[in-house]
């Protein structure tokens, strides 16, 4: 199937690892050009010249999404180079590894022993790492009538996570920011989603997953026929999809791609 987002020109941000270095080789797999944020300027080049020596359009850049001068100087730069952003996906966010369980996980603790310096990195990055790039590339996708910005956000944003408060709170603010923005910017021709994972086996979840496979395995139901949990691929799959010709008429909406983990409406 022909998404027809060939020449496109795509931002991913938080790509230089995991769900991120995905959704790029996806896009560039489907000959759009990629732009591969990270604040690590080795490893944004290390996806971009994975994309390049499989055939594909790449670049690296680096910029802290949480900077709204760094970010429009970021997209500045990629449109000197390309001419146009056709695409942004907001996928820069804190890897966090939680469980809907009430005993001990890893990567989160209750809300009662947080505090203010907490809360505000992942406010930071996730909410206005969203406000700036969104921003930052809306004015020129509304000027040529045609954008898709996608946000991933996760299962925590939907139904809410224990051990994970201020993170369920930031995601569940990027859905609410996408469908107010998708009413606002449809005139134009710009779509705005959210694809929604969760669990997904990462090398930043690899121990976990090892630790604690079988009773997370209960908690999907296409686990038990696929005998797997979910895979970058399968995020990055429904990402080229919205961000594609084919999803034209789909807005304001979030997409779970969590192997029936929830299944909130």
């Amino acid at each position: 199937m022909d998404l027809g987002i060939k020449d496109r020109v795509a931002l991913v941000t938080g790509a230089g690892r995991g769900i991120g270095r995905q959704i790029c080789l996806t896009l560039g797999a489907e000959g759009a050009k990629v732009a591969v944020n990270d604040v690590f300027q080795e490893r944004a080049d290390a996806v971009a010249n994975e994309i390049k020596q499989a055939g594909g359009e790449a670049m690296g850049v680096v910029a802290d999404v949480t900077d709204l001068e760094a970010v429009t100087a970021m997209v500045k730069r990629i449109s000197d180079e390309w001419g146009a952003l056709d695409i942004l996906v907001n996928n820069a966010g804190i890897p966090v590894i939680a469980s809907s369980e009430d005993d001990a996980v890893e990567g989160g603790q209750f809300f009662s022993q947080s505090d203010r310096s907490q809360w505000d990195r992942t406010m930071g990055l996730i909410t206005y790492g969203v406000l700036n790039c969104s921003r930052a590339v809306l004015e020129g996708m509304s000027e040529r009538c045609w954008g898709r910005i996608i946000s991933i956000i996760s299962d925590a944003g939907r139904v809410g996570e224990p051990r994970l408060v201020a993170y369920s709170m930031a995601k569940a603010g990027v859905v609410g920011l996408s469908k107010a923005l998708a009413k606002e910017v449809g005139r134009y021709c710009v779509t705005v989603n959210c694809v929604s994972p969760a669990t997904t086996e990462t090398d930043a979840t690899a121990a976990w997953i090892q630790a604690q496979g079988e009773r997370i395995m209960r908690q999907y139901p296409l686990a038990k026929g696929l005998s797997r949990l979910g895979q970058p691929s399968d995020i990055a799959n429904a990402v080229a999809f919205l961000a594609s010709e084919r999803a034209e008429w789909i807005t304001g909406q979030v997409l779970s791609v969590n192997g029936g983990y929830s299944m909130a409406d």
